[in-house]
Parts: C-alpha cells; sequence; structure tokens
C-alpha cells in the first residue's frame, strides 16, 4: 500500500507542481510560404496540395531554424522537409527545405526527380557538426495508393551553406518485407566530422540499421528487444481506441563512456520497456559473435502501464532520459543515475486538451526540451476539424522541467 501512495503522490507532484511548457507554435491547418498565390493555387488544381493532409510530426532545432517534417501519410503533401524561424510568429507557414523545387513532388512519380529531392520524411537529426541527417522512406501516399517513389534513404545537408552533402540508399540487405524506416539518430564528435554513425530503427521489420560516413556502408543488426510487445498494443487516445504493432522505434544516445563508447537507450513502439545498448556493439557487430552479443542488449525496466512512447531523448545536461507519454498526453522522464523503476519514471506534465499525441521530442544544444503535438490518431482514423487547433509546438527549459520531480538529481 505504502508503494502505491508513493507513486500516486509523485504522479500528483509531476503533473502539477512544475513549469509549464511554453506554447511556441500552434497551427489549424498547415500551410506554406509559396513563392506566388498562383504556385499555390496550380498546386491545389494539380493534386499536390491538400491541406486537410499535412500533418507535423517531426522536429529537430538548428540556430534560429526549427525543422518541421511532413510525411506523405495521404496524398497531396506538398513539402515534405520544412522550417519555421525560431523568433517568428507563432502560425508561420512552413518554409521547404532546401527549396520547393526539391520538396513539390507528385505523388505518382515513379522515381527521385533529382539527387536532392525528397519524398516523405518522419524525422530528422541535427549532429554537433551543423549536418542535418534526413531519414527519407521514399514511399508517398501512405494510406492510401502507396508509392515507393523510391528507396529508404538518407540525406545529409551542411546547414550552413543547406547543401547536400551525401545521400545514401539502404542496401536489400538492410530490408526486410515489412520494413519502415521513420526515425534517425547520429553518433559523431565535432571533431572527428567524418567518422559518424547513423542508427535506423525499423519499426516494421524489427531492426536497427547502422549507417557508417567514414565506410559509406551499413548493416542490420538484430535482436529480440526490438519486437513489439504484444500485451502493450493498445491505445486509446482522444477518445479513438485502435491496436498498433510497432517495433524499435525510439533511440537516444548518452554522453561517451569511459571507454569513449555510448550507450544507446530504446525501446519498440507498442511496449512499456526500455533497453540499452553499448554503441560499441553496434558499430562492430559484423565482427562479432551474434550468440555472445546477444546478451549485451539489457533490460533496463518498465516505466509501467499505458506508457507507450513514440520518441526519446537523452539530454547530457541533466542526464536525464525524456520520452514521450502518448497514451497519457504528456511527456515523461527518467534520471538515468537512478533505477529504473515505475517510482523513477515522472510523468512530467499531463494534459489531453493541450498535448494530445506528442508525437516527437529533442533537446536542442542551448538545453531547451521542444515538444511537437499533431493529433495523429484522429487524423488518420476520424479527420481532424479545421476549426480547431490542431498541431502545436511547445518548448521549455529541461532543468525547469524536471524541477520538483523524481527526475531531479
Amino acid at each position: 500500500m505504502k508503494a502505491i501512495i508513493l507513486v500516486c503522490v509523485l504522479a500528483v507532484t509531476s503533473v502539477w507542481g512544475q513549469a509549464k511548457p511554453q506554447l511556441r507554435f500552434a497551427w489549424k491547418e498547415v500551410d506554406y510560404a509559396w513563392d506566388t498565390p498562383a504556385d499555390k493555387e496550380n498546386a491545389i488544381k494539380d493534386g499536390k496540395f491538400v491541406s486537410a493532409h499535412n500533418l507535423p510530426l517531426g522536429l529537430a532545432r538548428w540556430k534560429n531554424k526549427l525543422f518541421i517534417t511532413v510525411p506523405r501519410w495521404k496524398n497531396g503533401v506538398a513539402s515534405s522537409l520544412n522550417y519555421v524561424d525560431v523568433d517568428g510568429p507563432q502560425d508561420q507557414p512552413l518554409k521547404p527545405y532546401p527549396s520547393w523545387k526539391d520538396n513539390l513532388v507528385a505523388d505518382t512519380e515513379k522515381s527521385l526527380p533529382s539527387n536532392n529531392s525528397i519524398i516523405s520524411v518522419f524525422r530528422v537529426f541535427v549532429d554537433a557538426c551543423d549536418r542535418l541527417w534526413v531519414m527519407d522512406s521514399g514511399l508517398a501516399d501512405i494510406l492510401g495508393s502507396p508509392n515507393q517513389v523510391a528507396g529508404p534513404s538518407l540525406a545529409i545537408f551542411d546547414l550552413n551553406t543547406d547543401q547536400l552533402v551525401h545521400r545514401y540508399f539502404f542496401k536489400v540487405d538492410d530490408m526486410k518485407e515489412d520494413s519502415f524506416f521513420a526515425n534517425v539518430v547520429v553518433d559523431v564528435d565535432k571533431d572527428t566530422c567524418d567518422n559518424a554513425f547513423a542508427y535506423i530503427p525499423d519499426l516494421g521489420g524489427y531492426g536497427v540499421v547502422v549507417y557508417s560516413l567514414k565506410k559509406d556502408d551499413s548493416w542490420r543488426v538484430s535482436h529480440h528487444y526490438f519486437h513489439f510487445d504484444p500485451l502493450a498494443g493498445q491505445y486509446d487516445v482522444g477518445g479513438i481506441k485502435f491496436q498498433w504493432t510497432d517495433g524499435v522505434f525510439g533511440l537516444a544516445l548518452s554522453e561517451p563512456r569511459e571507454n569513449g563508447y555510448k550507450t544507446m537507450f530504446f525501446h519498440a513502439f507498442s511496449s512499456t520497456k526500455e533497453f540499452c545498448v553499448s554503441t560499441e556493439l553496434l558499430r562492430n557487430y559484423t565482427h562479432l559473435d551474434k550468440d555472445e552479443a546477444f546478451h549485451d542488449f539489457k533490460l533496463l525496466g518498465d516505466k509501467g502501464e499505458r506508457t507507450q512512447a513514440s520518441a526519446s531523448y537523452y539530454d547530457p545536461k541533466t542526464q536525464v532520459l525524456f520520452y514521450t507519454q502518448v497514451n497519457r498526453d504528456g511527456v515523461g522522464c527518467w534520471n538515468t543515475n537512478k533505477p529504473f523503476t515505475v517510482e523513477n519514471n515522472a510523468l512530467l506534465f499531463s494534459d489531453a486538451s493541450l498535448y494530445e499525441f506528442p508525437n516527437d521530442l529533442k533537446v536542442d544544444s542551448e538545453g531547451t526540451l521542444w515538444l511537437l503535438i499533431d493529433k495523429l490518431p484522429r487524423f488518420i482514423y476520424k479527420g481532424l476539424d479545421a476549426n480547431e487547433v490542431n498541431y502545436r509546438i511547445y518548448s521549455i527549459s529541461t532543468t525547469d522541467a524536471i524541477a520538483g520531480s523524481a527526475c531531479q538529481a
């Protein structure tokens, strides 16, 4: 009984005793910074822009740019990779990145119009070397008439020049029949930018693809812990009940450990458990005994019922792992210096009207936590009300976010 009381007290104090995130951006429907009104009219006429089908999903901050992705869930997504000005208006239109020409692509295309073209992006990552890593699934009109315009690829942009510096298409061996790549995290030191590694979870094929920039090569890592938990596939968000079988999706990297390698925290989307593994294993996986390597993946623990998380991010400043709480309309956290228990996994803030389906979060170089809310289940299963605010982006400093919670040191 004492443990139950403690959990309840932590839940109340952590949700209500904190500083609240600041609303930075909000939209009823997404629009873009068109070059001319005629361009917009033509895009609508040609079916390249259907406003109601454009849903923001991923984000990342670099200087005064806040990147926002819009996957091609349905037909008529005008631009999948975009940004807004951090110091700009709350409802400013999205600006295609790196250009309109690279994003305004017909859903029926049979190949990439150019090597710079962006088809459908879920998540992006800004690394320590001022580069934007873009995981392009290459799949258009996912929920309608799916069209694999091009194979999954990583596109890497130099943020100082806005130029594409490299694009890597996944190998056949990297993929399974049900593979779906929607996330990427990058492991690199700012002093050795050419020795970067990217880790890309396969939420449909239950694996992780590792990419080496120096070798320009990739390999697939398999493990039971990458699969979804059949007892955690039930969701209830915004009054909509649904079942998902998404496997490994949320990845987060610690600071370097004593041996120079980082810890990768990971979880399946449809799971309440958290796991970890050293990046040393991921980088050298092709040379390891797979039976021995199996045991180097560790279970950290279980966050508790209804704690499925779409995204997570490790903040080196506070040594706290932040993660979305899609079934609880909020954000949770765990201080990595404490045991991984239900009591030590705090619900920082929760509000069904403000944070319905927190989809992505990132911590920027200044220690600010950014959070994107998008009502994805309504978008998929019901449709959104264009008269309501449907998409929101919040920010809060990581130290303010955890103050007074179980995640504070």
